[in-house]
């Protein structure tokens, strides 16, 4: 059941603070007045209308109740000024009165366990998040009077929520869970004698003598590891068969009552097995030294791709790379402003590959700042054509030196000092084509 709001967050143990402790920080209270606005939370009911007309319910009134979305909102905006993790989140809100407050949490109160949390954010999703973003723009600019002037644009890599991948592991984890599904899918359609076999424990074997073997340093080892990981592969492709056939046999039987959730479980199922398939597929290329393009690395994640960018710390990431672009309402260092919902695609795009995403989101808010400041990834002529929509007086690229010239409507660029000890230099003043 879907709950809004929760339970009044003051009580009587309040009366006793004092004034310092139940006002909110500055920075806070701001904050605290822009979400008190209960339109902000009109994207999460539509999902949840969405979700009950798919599913024929009315997921409203009920079911087991849901944490308070305000509540849920105002702890997602804590995490993520803070960088805090679930488990770090729930243990500073339940120590600090300040932040229990902004959360509409009362101090007899319990704070929501950090699993919920992480579920609810998994089954919101990235759209309804980023809608969420384009409401509190939009509140922004029409009751703050909020105009970005300048813009900044980069591309950072978001880490997925995973473990350290390998193949053995994740043949493993998906030997686990066809055997969980496939047998819960046998007894919905009476067909227990076809449910998929469990896997796990041969595969566990191979994982446990991959840790022996690595343990030699030698050419023998690797050699030996590499063939654990293909008979792991061979094994999950079995039970990935088992379950496509049984997921047509589900579908074959999707009649009459129930039939609908048989044909969901059968399409999970069937998910599933495709993406355990890849995993297999990936263990047979590495033995054969083959060239793995598009890896997977989490059953659970699928768009999590190895990212690498050079870090000495970091050599490699799991996540995705995600395109970031600041509004600010002026171009004093420093200035900080509204973050537009991010641009983002599988794998290691580059910055002009993100760029139109990034441009489409500017125009559906309505906005078209003067400046725009680009990370020195970008190549200038691309990206004069890609912001030429949002028609901007001066586009400036980090690190690059080029002479100030005449731009198309007839705005003279100027260089100005760069950060990287290079310079800032209109993209008008390009006429030597893309050099990124």
């Amino acid at each position: 059941m879907l709950r809004l709001q929760g339970p009044q967050a003051e009580c009587l143990w309040d009366e006793v603070l004092p004034n310092e402790v139940r006002e909110l920080p500055e920075d806070l209270a701001q904050i605290d007045e822009l979400l008190s606005d209960s339109a902000l939370l009109e994207p999460i009911t539509e999902l949840w209308r969405r979700e009950d007309l798919e599913a024929g319910r009315d997921a409203t009134a009920t079911g087991r109740p849901t944490i308070p979305i305000a509540t849920y909102i105002r702890l997602m905006v804590i995490k993520q000024r803070s960088g805090w993790g679930y488990e770090t989140l729930v243990k500073e809100v339940s120590d600090s009165l300040h932040l229990r407050r902004f959360c509409l949490i009362a101090i007899d109160g319990r704070v929501p366990h950090e699993s919920t949390i992480r579920k609810l954010t998994r089954r919101l999703g990235p759209e309804t998040v980023a809608e969420l973003s384009r409401l509190v723009i939009a509140k922004a600019s029409r009751e703050r009077r909020f105009t970005p002037r300048a813009a900044r644009i980069d591309s950072t890599v978001i880490e997925a929520d995973v473990r350290y991948p390998s193949d053995a592991m994740l043949a493993l984890q998906g030997a686990r869970r066809l055997a969980k599904e496939g047998g819960r899918l046998a007894d919905r359609i009476g067909e227990a004698k076809t449910s998929v076999r469990d896997r796990s424990r041969a595969i566990g074997r191979r994982v446990r003598q991959i840790s022996r073997t690595l343990g030699r340093r030698s050419g023998e080892a690797r050699e030996a590891v590499i063939e654990l990981n293909r008979q792991a592969g061979e094994l999950l492709r079995r039970s990935a068969r088992q379950a496509r056939r049984l997921a047509s046999l589900a579908r074959s039987k999707a009649k009459g009552r129930g039939a609908q959730a048989k044909l969901r479980a059968a399409t999970q199922i069937e998910e599933l097995a495709e993406r355990c398939e890849r995993v297999a597929t990936q263990t047979f290329k590495r033995a054969k030294g083959l060239k793995i393009s598009d890896r997977i690395v989490s059953l659970a994640d699928p768009d999590a791709r190895p990212i690498r960018k050079g870090k000495a710390g970091k050599p490699t990431e799991f996540g995705y790379v995600a395109q970031i672009c600041e509004l600010t309402p002026s171009t004093k260092r420093g200035s900080r402003g509204l973050i537009v919902p991010a641009a983002t695609a599988p794998g290691n795009p580059g910055e002009n590959t993100l760029l139109p995403q990034t441009v489409a989101e500017l125009e559906r808010l309505g906005l078209s700042p003067r400046e725009i400041a680009l990370d020195g990834g970008f190549g200038h002529h691309r990206s004069d054509e890609q912001l030429a929509s949002i028609k901007p007086q001066r586009v400036s690229v980090s690190g690059r030196r080029e002479p100030a010239r005449h731009g198309p409507n007839g705005a003279c660029a100027a260089t100005e000092p760069g950060s990287r000890g290079g310079s800032h230099t209109s993209s008008e003043a390009t006429g030597s084509g893309d050099r990124g």
